[in-house]
């Protein structure tokens, strides 16, 4: 079948469709007034004899079959824009944009101060970063690559251990001179311990000592899902926290909070890794940004 603008028009509309759900917001995303986008998805449904859209008031909702044909057609445009930059690949200049997930506060912390650097090296690209704590499906996003922390489940990704992980116990100075420092964590039960209720072990602390593990019921007076909330709870003297290497270790270097057992750590710890969607070809865009993001952790505190 010979394909022509029409084709790619409405191959367009349909995309903008999937990742924005109304036709406003499709719209504006790819430049076109709304009506043409919806006249092209009309186009295309006749043009194949299929529902593509389900149309309300507020929103558009895909067919189970305008979802498969626009995965399809994702993976072609993918392929399309591969084969392009694979054409250009050895040129020194690096284009394009690059669209990125990082975990939130950690990517605050550590990624973005260092983004300039990464953009002044690359000054032809374009990046496009998402900073969110929720799961971000690379695929379904059209992301290129992203930061994950913890252990991974998703085959479909290509993973790059960047450092090891572990989750740790601090208190701050003050804390400890006023209750005591507990060497043992059975010691935890006497003390105040901020929790995440969001992590699913919650309220237990799996806590290891690479020879056994051990499970303690902690209780606390604040509870909190934001990791910088909790951190500034631990530095002003509320309790004791538990909480991953690169969210305290300046903290720790700086004195403000102290490492409480340091043999002891939470069981299950993984690593930080560099993942990208399993592609046959990997832009070099991409493979720039593996190489910068992979140095750069080599020099981190808790390295």
């Amino acid at each position: 079948m010979n394909i022509n603008s029409q084709h790619i028009d409405e191959i367009t509309a349909l995309l903008a469709i999937a990742s924005n759900k109304t036709f406003a917001a499709a719209g504006k995303a790819i430049g076109r007034h709304p009506t043409i986008i919806s006249k092209r998805i009309a186009s295309l449904e006749t043009r194949l004899g299929v529902r593509l859209v389900e149309r309300t008031t507020r929103q558009v909702q895909l067919t189970d079959t305008g979802r498969r044909l626009a995965e399809k057609y994702r993976l072609a445009t993918d392929m399309i824009q591969e084969a392009q930059e694979e054409a250009v690949e050895h040129t020194h200049v690096l284009k394009g944009r690059l669209k990125l997930a990082f975990p939130a506060t950690m990517g605050r912390l550590w990624l973005a101060p260092e983004i300039p650097k990464f953009m002044a090296k690359y000054p032809k690209l374009e990046l496009d970063i998402s900073y969110s704590d929720d799961y971000v499906d690379l695929v379904e996003g059209g992301f290129d690559a992203a930061i994950r922390i913890g252990h991974l489940t998703d085959s479909r990704l290509i993973a790059r251990k960047l450092i090891s992980h572990k989750r740790i116990l601090v208190a701050s100075p003050a804390y400890l001179q006023n209750h005591g420092t507990p060497l043992q964590p059975e010691q935890l039960l006497e003390h105040n311990c901020i929790g995440n209720p969001t992590l699913h072990s919650y309220p237990i602390w799996r806590l290891s000592d690479g020879k056994q593990l051990t499970m303690i019921r902690t209780n606390g007076t604040l509870l909190s899902n934001d990791s910088i909330a909790m951190l500034e709870a631990a530095r002003g003297n509320i309790g004791i926290l538990g909480a991953g290497e690169w969210l305290v270790a300046r903290d720790i270097k700086a004195g403000t909070l102290v490492q409480l057992m340091p043999q002891w750590h939470f069981d299950g710890d993984g690593g930080i890794y560099f993942v990208k969607a399993s592609r046959q070809y990997v832009p070099a865009r991409t493979e720039a940004f593996a190489t910068w993001v992979s140095q750069l952790f080599q020099s981190v505190p808790w390295a």
